[in-house]
């Protein structure tokens, strides 16, 4: 293959996104947008990825290109010799999960006589507590993503994407908790464990809670 995007950030990204543009792609690595359509054309010729055309249409893994990624995901682990820091990582952010889930339920629905509801947010007080456990959670979580960030360079942005959306939950903007289609917490906070998940080979399916 020619020099240009790294084989490996391409698949992991489209990993990541289930499917994506080749700009989707190259944003989320902040690489060129064309070197990522040229390795995306290689990748297709090679059976690893497929465009999907149609209403929804983008780039997505096959089979082949996701045993792949998963192989490299590996070999950059071992290389790095990161495996154990990056599992000790995984464990510190496993703990914040189920809390996190919480929150975003909590944040959704509320216990009522008959059972959960919608949340039409009419109390104040019960909302600032939710709120407040989220800025909680959010205070431990940074700690976690800086040190796979400096433990493996790939991992670089998610600090960011999370303070952007907790920026925009501080003033106001709630729909940032769990908005799908845009960066929301839950957005970041799904595709980081996606991440740490595949870079150490498991599955949500055999993951303790």
């Amino acid at each position: 293959m020619s020099d240009g995007a790294p084989t490996l950030l391409v698949l992991h990204a489209l990993r990541l996104r289930s499917l994506a543009s080749a700009v989707d792609v190259a944003d989320r690595y902040r690489l060129s947008a064309e070197a990522v359509g040229e390795r995306l054309a290689e990748l297709d010729v090679d059976g690893l990825v497929a465009h999907r055309d149609g209403r929804v249409s983008g780039w997505r893994l096959t089979a082949e290109g996701r045993t792949l990624g998963e192989a490299m995901l590996a070999e950059e682990l071992d290389l790095a010799d990161a495996r154990e820091s990056v599992t000790v990582l995984y464990e510190r952010f496993l703990a914040l999960n189920a809390p996190f889930l919480g929150v975003c339920t909590d944040w959704q629905v509320v216990e009522s006589p008959g059972g959960p509801i919608v949340n039409d947010h009419s109390d104040p007080v019960r909302d600032a507590e939710v709120l407040d456990r989220l800025t909680g959670i959010h205070e431990i979580a940074l700690p976690v993503t800086e040190s796979l960030a400096a433990t493996l360079g790939r991992f670089d942005g998610y600090t960011i994407r999370l303070e952007q959306a907790q920026r925009r939950i501080t003033a106001g903007e709630h729909e940032w908790i769990t908005a799908v289609g845009v960066d929301s917490y839950h957005t970041v906070w799904f595709e980081l464990h996606e991440d740490l998940l595949a870079t150490l080979g498991r599955e949500r399916s055999t993951e303790r809670t």
